[in-house]
């Protein structure tokens, strides 16, 4: 598992500054070149040219989080209107949990 990409939400944002992640939330928000999508929490989203996200969809992003604890986008996928928040929000915290179960290298 090389270049695994932890999976996050909002409350971990600080904890993976320059990182690559991956976190799924919904599109809360669409202006410019930003967008605001709800993961556990706002979440500012840098879009990139190839970004093209749906208003109230569940998106997963992977990216890098900046500094100021926005994502640079570098792929998104479209995961619809009908997705279980909860379930991601469990998914996110067993991996954080049992990190040598999902990630290989981990103590």
């Amino acid at each position: 598992m090389t270049d695994a990409t932890p999976r996050i939400n909002a409350h971990y944002l600080d904890s993976f500054q320059g990182q690559t992640i991956r976190i799924l939330g919904k599109v809360t928000q669409l202006r410019g070149e930003q967008a605001t999508i709800d993961a556990a929490g706002n979440v500012t989203v840098i879009l990139n040219r190839d970004s093209h996200l749906i208003l109230n969809n569940a998106v997963e992003i992977i990216g890098k989080v900046n500094s100021d604890l926005t994502v640079k986008v570098l792929s998104a996928t479209d995961f619809g209107n009908n997705l279980d928040y909860a379930a991601v929000d469990s998914v996110v915290e067993a991996t954080h949990r049992y990190k040598e179960i999902f990630y290989e290298g981990t103590d």
